[in-house]
């Protein structure tokens, strides 16, 4: 017990996770979840499903969301960084339309957890980046919704990112600092902004 530290983040909803790593001379070791644990923090959401992805340097996923059965997720990084987001879409909520970004590392080992309600994203800042996540609900085809990255109305300001906003979710125009192009889906470059998408 004890292994995990859980900070609120300033939007309810949102936990920023850090677990006690031992480590030697040999390495380190390190549980990265316990049930209990998260228990005891208060986190009591169970898990269905567990997901990996690799993302080269400038790859933004996002922001995306499932919208009659949303997902909580437990993400963190094994390799590389990233500058991780949610926003949130709870139409109830004080926060709404507001966001939250942390960077996750394989360094830092920090998890973070996002409650159902939000929409979620990355922007990959290292040469690769291998991310872990782990869900309340499964995937159900047909049912993912997504909102414009670079809406102004939200202003994300994801690090190292250059550009200038030309009131469409492309990535023309857009460079990571030290260059590299940025990186989305054809269908990451389509969705609406916050006031023309889905509410929780």
């Amino acid at each position: 017990m004890g292994q995990i530290k859980v900070t609120k983040a300033p939007i309810e909803g949102l936990y920023v996770i850090e677990p006690t790593v031992h480590g030697d001379s040999r390495g380190y070791f390190m549980e990265t979840y316990n049930q209990n644990d998260m228990h005891e923090a208060g986190l009591d959401m169970v898990f269905v499903q567990d997901n990996q992805s690799m993302s080269k340097k400038g790859v933004l996923r996002g922001l995306h969301f499932q919208k009659q059965y949303p997902q909580g997720k437990l993400v963190r990084v094994i390799k590389g960084s990233v500058f991780d987001v949610a926003v949130d879409l709870r139409s109830d909520s004080e926060t709404y339309g507001k966001w939250f970004g942390v960077e996750l590392t394989e360094e830092n080992k920090k998890q973070f957890y996002i409650s159902e309600g939000f929409a979620h994203g990355f922007l990959v800042l290292s040469d690769e980046a291998e991310f872990c996540y782990k869900c309340t609900d499964f995937y159900h085809p047909g049912d993912e919704g997504g909102l414009a990255w670079n809406d102004p109305e939200i202003g994300i300001e994801w690090p190292q990112l250059v550009g200038k906003y030309n009131g469409t979710p492309s990535a023309e125009g857009y460079t990571l600092s030290d260059g590299t192009a940025l990186n989305l889906s054809d269908k990451d470059q389509k969705w609406l902004g916050l006031k023309d998408t889905f509410r929780f």
